[in-house]
């Protein structure tokens, strides 16, 4: 099956790469065995990054290649050796693309203006090592925190064609050949219906104004409702700031004159919706054939009391060309004179609201079998659960601490909740917690706070019995008797 030179909607998987682990480790080395934690940090995963590239015109690179992965950070090393970073990778779009979330629809950016990038899957970050970790309080951290997931999402890439001025009309009406006639555009041309697949792209200069302008193939009736290849290419005007109507008036199907053709592909527009207020044109083409110059004599009155400004044309013979370009180039005027001041190249963004900080929420959520469950969400709390080894006692510990520390203790107490209510922290995949208030996670093995215990017995007998020492003699000049242990 061949595929297909022009694609401008695709569905594509997207995934970040994966932050690398912290690495929890102490220094030692010769007469240092204990030199404290040198854990580095893990490497930031890589981000999927779409940018806007004017050489492009088609989404075809995506159409059969939809997966893409940036690669992961790299785990931390002992000896404060941070991971390396994933690799990013830029995915190039035409200028003119929409992308959306394939599942809600909803748009995240509308990507303009050459360079225009938007990180469309984030990489996660990596995990802290413990050398980071460690302070006056917490000296030794027998632990590390791990690297975060890399956003995955599927995302919808829809091409809209950005031009001035779109041409629309029944095919083989002679939209490329206008595009041809008044551009160095060199479209394919033919006289049979669908000879255009491809939506054009000319530009075209008009005294000291230029701009551009695209055709918009296979509109028939009932292209709004998917006929032909209307729907499919109904949205590359909706960018235009003027439409012009290209009218066969030469045409020999049955039932076709020119104000049914307008009045047709008028219809399907207003069916489309959202281009009520963009100003039109009508070119009559094709006059330079005998019978189109005739059928014109009958129709232009008729045509233009629709209350467009008409002009007769032949795109073979280049009759009424020059003032045709003009009229496009006076209408994209004004809509450039009215449009708001341009800014740098811009990039339309529905970001979810975001919280303050701190913030989070919990809702009580019914009875489970030992009392209330509890559901906390929030982007610091949902993060730090992430970081957690579970396995590592000291690593729970430290995560109960942080969400102590912003009141989630507190507020569960306030809220009523009782020793032994279920708490659980995140969405469908949340982590669920046996409500113990006041006590630290982990400080079983912990001995006095910000210690490992597991690090002791590796201290060296000298430095042991000298630390014993220091302490019987700190004993005895304070008066507490011989200063031997009891």
């Amino acid at each position: 099956m061949a595929i297909p030179s022009f694609v401008d909607q695709v569905t594509l998987e997207v995934a970040g790469g994966n932050g690398g682990h912290g690495c929890a480790s102490v220094h030692r080395e010769k007469f240092k065995p204990l030199g404290g934690p040198d854990g580095g940090n893990g490497g930031h995963g890589g981000s999927v990054i779409l940018r806007v590239d004017s050489g492009l015109t088609t989404l075809v690179d995506y159409h059969r290649s939809n997966k893409r992965r940036a690669t992961n950070g790299q785990p931390g090393k002992g000896d404060h050796q941070n991971g390396a970073n994933g690799d990013d990778i830029v995915l190039k779009v035409p200028e003119g693309t929409v992308v959306s979330d394939a599942e809600t629809g909803e748009v995240l950016a509308d990507l303009t203006g050459p360079g225009t990038e938007f990180v469309v899957a984030a990489g996660g970050r990596g995990g802290l090592g413990n050398a980071a970790l460690a302070t006056s309080a917490r000296k030794a951290p027998g632990f590390a925190l791990l690297g975060e997931e890399g956003e995955a999402r599927t995302v919808t890439l829809e091409l809209k064609v950005v031009a001035d001025v779109g041409l629309v009309g029944f095919p083989s009406a002679g939209k490329s050949s206008l595009i041809a006639a008044i551009s160095r555009a060199r479209p394919k041309i033919a006289d049979y219906p669908f000879t255009t697949l491809v939506p054009n792209l000319g530009v075209v200069v008009a005294g000291d104004t230029t701009f551009t302008v695209a055709d918009v193939p296979g509109l028939i009736e009932g292209a709004s409702l998917g006929k032909g290849l209307g729907l499919d290419f109904l949205r590359h005007i909706e960018r235009c700031a003027a439409l012009v109507h290209v009218i066969d008036t030469a045409t020999f199907e049955p039932g076709r004159d020119p104000l049914s053709d307008l009045d047709v592909i008028e219809a399907e527009l207003a069916a489309h919706g959202g281009l009520e207020d963009r100003p039109r044109l009508v070119a009559l083409n094709k006059v330079d054939v005998p019978d189109g110059h005739d059928l014109v004599d009958l129709v232009l009155e008729d045509v233009k009391a629709r209350g467009m400004r008409t002009f007769v044309i032949s795109t073979k013979t280049g009759e009424g060309l020059r003032a045709l370009t003009y009229a496009m180039a006076d209408l994209v005027e004004q809509r450039r004179a009215n449009a708001p001041e341009p800014e740098a190249p811009r990039i339309v963004i529905r970001p979810k609201p975001v919280d303050g900080g701190d913030s989070f929420t919990i809702r009580q959520m019914g009875d489970g079998e030992g009392g209330f469950i509890w559901r906390v969400r929030g982007d610091k709390p949902e993060r730090w659960v992430r970081q957690t080894d579970f396995t590592n006692a000291e690593a729970v510990g430290y995560l109960a601490d942080r969400l102590n520390r912003i009141g989630i203790e507190d507020e569960l107490l306030r809220l009523g909740a009782h020793a032994g209510d279920a708490v659980a922290i995140g969405g469908e995949d949340a982590v669920v917690f046996d409500f113990a208030p006041q006590i630290e996670g982990g400080a079983e093995i912990l001995g006095r706070r910000g210690e490992d215990v597991r690090l002791e017995h590796e201290r060296p007998a000298a430095v042991r019995r000298r630390e014993k020492d220091a302490d019987y003699h700190a004993r005895k000049a304070a008066g507490d008797g011989d200063g031997d242990d009891a």
